[in-house]
């Protein structure tokens, strides 16, 4: 893995992406009324998707708020740590 992926990391990124302070974004703030569109939605899965794990951006579509994406980031780094440790 390239990077550690963490809440703080998710929000600044996202913030860079709809150029806000990183503050202005709450754990169940709805980020498409912040402004981020599905292009830089698109843009940000990849990004954490370069650190290992698989993530697809309808499943990040489904709730989108930062404290449901996290929680699908960290399930699956968690997923990826218990294989890795076999």
């Amino acid at each position: 893995m390239s990077e550690a992926i963490t809440l703080e990391s998710m929000r600044a990124d996202i913030a860079a992406a709809i150029g806000i302070a990183p503050e202005e974004i709450g754990d169940h703030d709805n980020l498409a009324d912040l402004g981020l569109d599905s292009i830089r939605a698109m843009m940000l899965v990849d990004r954490w998707s370069e650190a290992g794990i698989t993530l697809t951006f309808a499943e990040m579509a489904e709730q989108v708020e930062l404290a449901a994406w996290h929680a699908i980031v960290a399930r699956k780094l968690a997923a990826l740590a218990a294989g890795a440790g076999r």
